[in-house]
């Protein structure tokens, strides 16, 4: 391993939400200047860019770092669904310990159609079980296994609902959210029954945005600034099969063993965190990150939620800027806002839902076919 630091020079997002007039280049270019205005530097300044995004045209990728007048350069498409800017990241971070190049740039870019993400078009002859128990759509994965969890550990519906409670009240004090209004426990539990217990209100919105974020050594962030935000740690997995453990066969990626592996890296372990960013997809997958990334004890995420440690005030807060349920959640884009949020954070920048004294955060975000944990810190 180098002996180089790597550290995130710039954050930009377009905001997030519909914007059936904009094209892929024209979010792209929103983030992106803001990118480069936040970081000191200009198009030329990138050596080499990732674009993240799951069902955009071919050609994405130069289009988007086409419309900041990036050419030339060594452009790579990635996808790993939900977690393809994540991983973007992770991919730049490790081409700087390579001695590859000293600047990336990651670019999230995605516009979605309304309603549910079919999985229809995955390889159902490999996949034949769960195919024949219906399981053909995101919520229905995350509302078998929220309903393994109440069984197995008592946990209450209304745990879940309170992680969408807290979002959206983080939401409202973020410009860039896509839903920007408070809920109450009622509303939610009450909405319209998706997949059984998980409400309208409890899904994450399809949505359109772009999120970009320049990545450098640590040496080239200090020529701009004086305390950079450092990539500290990180990793990352495919989904993994444990006999007997039936549920592990509804996650992206064993998250647990994956944040291991990041705090490991950085030299830190879950009591050390400051604030998070998860992939709460649906209201049950925040409780479960609670647990698997050690902020409370299995079977313990529930009630952990429901007492407020999870919002800005609390023990450890999650997803300040609204999460996937109110920020929005452009799949290709997501990570980098997660990123985005956290820098903003950890530099002091979160305004009305800046966490006091935060040092270190941390990012879990997954997809179907991969999941990744990436910490930073000042």
């Amino acid at each position: 391993m180098s002996d180089r630091e790597v550290a995130v020079l710039g954050v930009g997002l377009h905001k997030f939400g519909r914007f059936p007039d904009e094209s892929l280049g024209d979010l792209s270019r929103a983030a992106g200047e803001m990118a480069f205005a936040d970081a000191g530097v200009g198009p030329k300044d990138i050596q080499m860019g990732f674009c993240a995004h799951l069902n955009q045209p071919v050609g994405t990728g130069t289009q988007a770092f086409g419309s900041l007048g990036i050419t030339g350069i060594r452009i790579t498409n990635v996808e790993v669904a939900c977690a393809s800017s994540s991983r973007s990241v992770i991919l730049a971070a490790e081409a700087i310990l390579a001695g590859v190049c000293d600047m990336c740039m990651v670019i999230g870019v995605e516009k979605m159609q309304r309603g549910l993400i079919s999985m229809g078009q995955m390889d159902w002859a490999s996949l034949a079980h769960e195919a024949r128990l219906g399981l053909i759509s995101a919520p229905s994965f995350y509302a078998l296994k929220a309903n393994w969890h109440m069984d197995t550990f008592g946990t209450k519906h209304e745990h879940f609902a309170q992680a969408s409670v807290i979002a959206h009240k983080n939401g409202c004090l973020n410009p860039y959210a896509q839903h920007r209004k408070e809920m109450t426990l009622e509303e939610i539990v009450n909405s319209r029954m998706i997949s059984t217990p998980i409400t309208l209100y409890e899904c994450s919105p399809t949505t359109d945005g772009a999120s970009a974020v320049i990545i450098c050594s640590k040496e080239k962030a200090k020529q701009y600034t004086a305390n950079p935000v450092l990539l500290a740690g990180w990793n990352g997995g495919s989904p993994i099969y444990v006999k007997g453990k039936w549920q592990h066969m509804l996650e992206d990626a064993p998250t647990k063993q994956i944040a291991e592996g990041a705090y490991e890296m950085a030299g830190i372990g879950p009591s050390d965190v400051d604030v998070v960013q998860v992939h709460d997809a649906f209201s049950p997958g925040l409780v479960f990150e609670c647990e698997e990334l050690g902020f409370c004890e299995e079977g313990d995420g529930g009630p952990f939620v429901w007492e407020g440690n999870t919002e800005i005030g609390g023990k450890i807060p999650i997803n300040t800027d609204g999460g996937l349920m109110s920020r929005g959640h452009p799949i290709g884009a997501t990570g980098g806002a997660m990123v985005t949020e956290l820098t903003r954070q950890l530099r002091g920048q979160a305004e009305s839902r800046q966490v006091k004294g935060a040092k270190v955060g941390l990012v879990q975000n997954s997809g179907a076919g991969g999941g990744n944990v990436i910490v930073l810190k000042t």
